[in-house]
């Protein structure tokens, strides 16, 4: 069974933001909620890089292990989606994402801010509602998968740094790439994270 996956990335995105408004676009999102953003490091320094963020559907996803209602949950494909309706808005979902996914759709005190909302990688919603149905989009947005299409976000990246899909076959792109633009085995290594050799 695949797994889908998003991976962007750095070497190739330019911050266009075309992902940011594919998303709001296609999911109507309300204003204030973004499912998708750009983050720059090291902005207008040498080694600047920006990454396009968003739920990463983690195999083993913390939002899901810490939500109280178990509202949050894996599909078969791996994506994760969570279910409104079950949802009270405690926000340990906010807490526990390390990528800052699950967001409220107000502010203001607890309980006033309404019940969490996050990506969806296209694929509707995890509620009751009917795949492909209004009243899904109302409540979730898009469900693009569901038509044997990947997310609009990655389909827009004019660079495609962007990548979604089976993890497997991004695994073998990135790969390709990273062999190809000459990194070798440093790509991802203790030399580049730590900008110092390993003493044996």
């Amino acid at each position: 069974m695949a797994r889908m996956k998003f991976l962007c990335d750095a070497d190739r995105c330019i911050e266009c933001n075309a992902c940011v408004t594919a998303c709001k676009n296609e999911n109507e999102v309300p204003w204030g909620i973004n499912r998708r953003r750009v983050v720059t490091i090291n902005d207008g320094k040498p080694g600047e890089r920006s990454v396009s963020m968003a739920c990463m559907h983690c195999t083993d996803a913390p939002c899901a292990a810490v939500c109280p209602v178990t509202c949050i949950y894996p599909t078969e494909d791996g994506i994760v989606l969570h279910n409104k309706d079950l949802c009270i808005g405690c926000g340990y979902c906010f807490y526990a994402c390390p990528f800052g996914a699950p967001q409220y759709p107000k502010v203001g005190n607890f309980g006033s801010r309404g019940k969490m909302d996050k990506c969806t990688y296209c694929a509707g919603g995890g509620g009751s509602e009917a795949a492909g149905s209004a009243e899904e989009f109302a409540k979730y947005g898009s469900n693009r998968f569901g038509e044997g299409k990947l997310p609009l976000c990655a389909e827009m990246c004019s660079t495609k740094s962007l990548l979604a899909g089976d993890s497997d076959v991004i695994a073998q792109i990135y790969k390709e790439r990273v062999l190809k633009r000459g990194y070798g085995s440093g790509a991802w290594g203790w030399m580049t994270a730590y900008h110092e050799d390993i003493k044996v």
